[in-house]
């Protein structure tokens, strides 16, 4: 399973701890959005951060479009299927989603893809961006209703 980290919130005044969360994290703009894997050392960055960003398990087909749709190169070209067979041995976005999901490879081990999708804001805006989402915001944990707001974000 994947995660999908997206940044809410963006200040000049954050905490160095969990700016420097976010950093190692990738994300250093709002709605910029990162695939990360599960494990106890990122649940952890993203407690960190659970104030600032909202993150979710990823689906394969959110996924394969995300790549596919915001997707970029290092020369900031679109990601195609001819970029993926020339650049690694996936010959599809959907290849290369179910592979990041499975725990087979990352964004980084493709050689000139960018590990950040830079999103638009989403559709109708978020649901207040200083509250949880249990509370009714947008904020920490939202599990499979990521898929949702990535839709909203494409």
């Amino acid at each position: 399973m994947a995660y999908a980290v997206i940044r809410v919130r963006g200040q000049p005044d954050v905490n160095y701890n969990i700016e420097h969360t976010m950093n190692l994290l990738g994300l250093t703009r709002v709605n910029h959005c990162v695939i990360v894997p599960e494990n106890a050392s990122v649940k952890g960055m993203l407690q960190v951060a659970k104030d600032y960003i909202t993150w979710g398990e990823v689906s394969k087909e959110t996924l394969s479009k995300m790549i596919s749709v915001r997707g970029r190169t290092v020369g900031d070209g679109s990601v195609t299927e001819e970029f993926l067979k020339e650049n690694s041995h996936f010959s599809s976005a959907g290849e290369l989603a179910e592979a990041i999901i499975d725990k087979d490879c990352r964004m980084r081990d493709v050689e000139g893809l960018k590990p950040v999708f830079r999103l638009h804001p989403p559709v109708k805006g978020y649901e207040g961006n200083k509250r949880s989402y249990k509370n009714g915001g947008a904020l920490g944990y939202r599990g499979g209703a990521i898929n949702d707001l990535i839709e909203r974000m494409l």
